[in-house]
């Protein structure tokens, strides 16, 4: 089975796949405190709770991370727990077969690379990722496969946060659909520019995009990802699909690209 491993700069998602199939997930914070050995007991943990991952084997792993810190700790993690399991990380000179087409290639993130490269597997191209995370994140891919560039917004958290802290007489609310959009009160009138106001930037940003990303606006596939995706998916027009796990479906095509060179 093949392990992966996505560190965001909130939350880190493991995914466990047996062939092209993720028989079971896991989504647990991103601490850059932890040591190797904490991520080790942690992951191991995770996968010994359930009988049918217990008795499995992992015999590669991918790992991709916005989090250096991390990501130098599940360095010592793969070498330590795992010192016989190819292990692929999606860095500077592994082959992932998407071109970016950037000022600075190495300035994209590699969770946006890999994206781009599920989105383009699983649907082709023209698209555009719309990912949920930290900061909202917006990846066009054109026909050809090529990453092309993108656009980053504050997440939906970070939002949340902002109008807590600096709102004098506003606070931390739940992220959930109010009754109207015209808010009856402080905490339905928060989530509703909150929620409405996010799917009106979804769509915003995606259909001026798909202008500049092809001849015909309606070629270009979106799809969303990332962990608040869910929350707006029914009030963004533009979005045509929701798939959680893109990241580590991205991650185990780059694993089966990489594997001889493990």
């Amino acid at each position: 089975m093949l392990l992966t491993i996505d560190v965001g700069n909130t939350q880190t998602t493991l995914g466990l796949f047996d062939g092209e199939d993720v028989v079971e997930h896991w989504r647990i914070s991103t601490d850059p405190r932890r040591t190797a050995d904490e991520l080790a007991v942690l992951m191991q943990g995770l996968m010994g709770s359930h009988t049918a991952v217990s008795e499995a084997k992992v015999d590669g792993l991918a790992i991709c991370s916005s989090v250096p810190a991390v990501l130098h700790e599940l360095r010592e993690v793969t070498r330590r727990y795992y010192g016989d399991v190819p292990a692929v990380i999606v860095e500077p000179g592994v082959k992932t077969g998407v071109h970016v087409l950037m000022d600075n290639p190495k300035e994209v993130g590699a969770d946006r690379i890999v994206n781009a490269l599920a989105a383009n597997h699983l649907y082709g191209g023209p698209c555009i990722v719309v990912d949920f995370g930290t900061a909202t994140t917006f990846d066009a891919v054109n026909e050809r496969g090529d990453y092309v560039g993108g656009a980053i917004a504050p997440g939906i958290e970070i939002s949340v946060d902002a109008l807590g802290v600096r709102g004098a007489q506003l606070r931390k609310i739940e992220l959930a659909r109010p009754r109207n959009v015209i808010g009856k009160n402080t905490v339905e009138g928060m989530q509703s520019g909150i929620l409405y106001g996010f799917a009106g930037q979804v769509d915003g940003l995606v259909n001026r995009m798909s202008r500049e990303l092809a001849k015909d606006p309606e070629d270009v596939q979106v799809i969303a990802t990332g962990g608040l995706a869910s929350l707006v998916l029914g009030e963004a027009t533009t979005i045509d699909v929701h798939e959680p796990w893109l990241t580590l479906i991205g991650l185990r095509l780059v694993y089966e690209r990489n594997r001889p060179a493990a």
